[in-house]
């Protein structure tokens, strides 16, 4: 197990953002008790999920995940992630549209206390101090435990830092950044792991598979389709096929799938407390689960490494 604070969480976490969306209520459940049985605990997702689907109002995934959480009766058994200011309809960090949409989560999820809060996205329309003093009266008041940034520079990150110090508010104990093997730089020369480490945050990044693209079911000269298919193609050139490439050779050295071997890269990069990843179908969760205890080789770290340096 791994801490992000006062939380112990296996180092690897489920996201939600399928739930509701190309994950139907059922399939979500049995992929929540798969991923539970077979070790994992920590789980991702945002009440903006899934406004992105043509009649979904946002907060699906939410409500997925806790009529899951009141037909298995396990909610200490879990941590449970969500995130704030991104829905269309509630977008920002304006305090009081806080207390609303923390207030519609908890809700959807059936629980009193969120584990870990995180402001979606930043709002250079509201003073630090006072999004941030929202977020400190939360973990006052118990309505959270603890709270994080995602899709955050690192200079903001240490703006709020500095801010929430110098007020004696509670600090974030996380980071959400877009980090994979191909897309490096943002973390680690934008400064945010140099951050995290300086602050003890803990790294949890999103598209750890790159949205797909890292499970190998793509191919070159292939036509992209599907519901994630814009994403993808952001990574299917040839910089991101070479990077496959080495993947792959990585997953037929170890007997493993692709999945396994770039998640498992992931979670052993300096800072990294769980990287996370989603799946649609039960199917596709072993080679999810097997990178919680792959360990890659110094060799095959340094491959994968050069391979995807630049990106």
């Amino acid at each position: 197990m791994q801490r992000i604070s006062t939380l112990r969480v296996a180092p690897l976490c489920l996201g939600g953002n399928v739930f509701g969306w190309t994950a139907d209520a059922a399939t979500s459940e049995r992929i929540l008790d798969a991923f539970c049985d077979g070790g994992g605990n920590f789980l991702d997702t945002a009440d903006s999920y899934s406004t992105w689907v043509p009649g979904h109002t946002g907060g699906e995934s939410e409500s997925v995940i806790g009529a899951w959480l009141r037909h298995r009766g396990h909610r200490d058994q879990v941590v449970i992630a969500t995130k704030v200011a991104k829905h269309p309809v509630h977008r920002g960090l304006r305090p009081a549209n806080l207390r609303i949409c923390l207030d519609g989560s908890r809700r959807r999820l059936g629980v009193e206390t969120i584990d870990l809060y995180y402001a979606h996205e930043d709002d250079p329309h509201v003073p630090t101090a006072e999004w941030v003093g929202a977020f400190d009266t939360m973990v006052k008041q118990g309505s959270i435990r603890h709270w994080g940034l995602s899709n955050f520079t690192a200079e903001r990150t240490a703006e709020v830092i500095e801010i929430a110090t110098a007020e004696g508010l509670a600090l974030p104990v996380a980071l959400q950044p877009h980090y994979n093997l191909v897309h490096r730089a943002e973390v680690e020369d934008g400064g945010l792991r140099a951050l995290a480490e300086a602050h003890h945050l803990a790294l949890v990044p999103y598209y750890g598979l790159a949205a797909g693209f890292l499970t190998g079911k793509y191919a070159r000269d292939e036509l992209i389709h599907g519901a994630r298919a814009t994403r993808v193609k952001s990574f299917a050139n040839e910089s991101g096929f070479a990077v496959l490439d080495a993947v792959q050779s990585v997953a037929e050295e170890l007997g493993v799938e692709p999945a396994t071997v770039a998640l498992a890269w992931l979670r052993q990069q300096p800072g990294v407390t769980a990287p996370i990843a989603s799946v649609s179908d039960p199917d596709q969760l072993p080679p999810v689960l097997d990178a919680m205890t792959l360990k890659l080789g110094r060799a095959q770290l340094n491959r994968l490494n050069k391979a995807s340096a630049g990106l």
